[in-house]
């Protein structure tokens, strides 16, 4: 597992649910303002459109993503990242659970 921590953060209590549940996740500010989003994503296949660039990194399972434009599947361990350009989209796969936390800007 790849523990990330942060200090000093306004956290919602309110989660961001997506395909009925199966991918949830809650943002928080950081002091500087910036935001992150910390999530589970269950086992599935999942489409996400981004309007700013996003940096995804997964603290425990897998999975396989394909960028828009891209015409292979990428897997993505613990530990790693991927990064999505602003009003682009990714495809994301999911075996089991995994676990991110989402850079934006």
């Amino acid at each position: 597992m790849s523990d990330v921590k942060f200090e000093n953060v306004t956290a919602s209590a309110v989660a961001n649910v997506y395909f009925d549940g199966k991918v949830v996740s809650h943002a928080i500010l950081l002091p500087d303002g910036k935001k992150k989003t910390l999530g589970l994503i269950f086992s599935g296949s999942y489409e996400f459109d981004t309007q700013a660039p996003e940096q995804m990194h997964l603290t425990a399972g897998s999975a396989r993503v394909r960028l828009k434009g891209e015409a292979d599947f990428k897997t993505y361990d613990s530990g790693q990242s991927f990064f999505v350009p602003a009003n682009s989209a990714f495809e994301i796969s999911v075996d089991g659970i995994a676990q991110y936390v989402c850079h934006f800007g």
